[in-house]
């Protein structure tokens, strides 16, 4: 059996696509797993370094705002669709699995075009462009929130690495904080932006340094491709305070944490959220309101707050994180909360459907 899952750019369609090929490999070890992105993404790296198989095509973004570069998409658009075309030729699979984001187009028009069965995975609780369509010519649509406004949508959950599903937070705490150098027993702040990093979530917590410090709050900010993160000059017997650019170890990060500070992208609110990690999500001001709308099932739950970008000032930080940080029995209630609302096994759940899909 062969299988193409096509997705890339960030980390949000990257994760769940790798992810749902190990479960694929798990499930059905015969299986011939081939990934599709373009040059530009994420998946250049992650891909290979998962051991997978990567072919590419070039990338078709959508412009925000009518000018020259949206007259060009057309043709942009048939040359990525005929390289696309070309790798089903060569790959031979008997499903095609879509992730959204600026390859999966390309995919789902070169596959209808063959006559393949399509299915797509929707991470976010509003749909994109690429996704909106790709459901319009799929066998079975699957998404990560209820509700998500797609035809047959079918409630899976979002796939996630079982370092991540399968983290006992409470057990490997002591080997994460000995890991990035932190105390082993202060309240700890953990701040991210997710693959991109987000500047002014960097700023704004950092420079509430002193008064975490002074709260005895230890932080671990990992502060992305985008910087903005200023950390105090170490004191002797001062709250650490350790600024990363990039951690590939997420589930000791999560284990480390009592609680995150984070964008809500998909996968920032179902890791939390599945491992229990009290969280405070800030969505990004950009894009179709997805962040906000991925958020709201966490926090009316009570396992998470939600702070509008506008709002997630150093004030916020100095009145708010300390107090919650310092609040054990808060934190235990949001925990738990948040841990109720995931599935786990959303990486076999859809493998099974594509499995499924490409039997028939």
């Amino acid at each position: 059996m062969r299988v193409l899952l096509a997705g890339g750019g960030t980390a949000g369609h990257t994760s769940p696509l790798i992810a749902t090929a190990d479960a694929l490999r798990r499930l059905r070890p015969d299986v011939a797993i081939t990934c599709l992105g373009t040059p530009r993404g994420l998946e250049t790296t992650v891909v290979p370094a998962a051991g997978y198989a990567l072919e590419l095509v070039p990338p078709v973004p959508l412009p925000r705002r009518p000018g020259a570069d949206l007259l060009r998409v057309p043709g942009r658009l048939r040359g990525a669709v005929r390289a696309a075309a070309e790798v089903l030729d060569r790959v031979q699979p008997d499903v095609v699995v879509g992730y959204g984001g600026y390859v999966s187009v390309p995919a789902y028009l070169a596959a209808r075009r063959r006559g393949l069965p399509v299915v797509v995975h929707e991470q976010n609780a509003l749909p994109g462009i690429a996704n909106r369509l790709g459901a319009r010519l799929a066998r079975r649509v699957a998404v990560s929130f209820p509700g998500t406004p797609l035809p047959r949508a079918e409630h899976v959950g979002l796939p996630i690495r079982t370092m991540i599903s399968g983290l006992d937070r409470p057990g490997a705490r002591a080997e994460a904080r000995a890991f990035f150098g932190l105390d082993a027993d202060r309240p700890t702040l953990l701040v991210t932006g997710g693959s991109q990093g987000a500047r002014r979530l960097n700023q704004q917590v950092s420079a509430a340094a002193p008064e975490l410090a002074a709260a005895g709050v230890q932080v671990l900010h990992v502060q992305g491709r985008h910087g903005g993160a200023e950390p105090p000059v170490p004191v002797e017997g001062a709250a650490p305070y350790r600024v990363l650019d990039y951690v590939d170890r997420m589930d000791l990060a999560y284990a480390a944490a009592d609680l995150t500070l984070c964008r809500s992208g998909a996968n920032s609110v179902t890791e939390a959220a599945a491992v229990g990690l009290p969280a405070v999500l800030v969505p990004l001001p950009v894009g179709n309101g997805e962040q906000a709308r991925n958020a709201e099932p966490v926090v009316a739950a009570g396992g998470a707050l939600l702070v509008a970008d506008a709002d997630l000032t150093t004030a916020w930080v100095r009145e708010h994180v300390p107090a919650l940080l310092t609040d054990p029995a808060r934190l235990a209630a949001m925990g738990a909360a948040a841990s109720a609302l995931i599935p786990r096994d959303a990486d076999e759940r859809l493998a099974r459907l594509v499995l499924e899909v490409a039997g028939a």
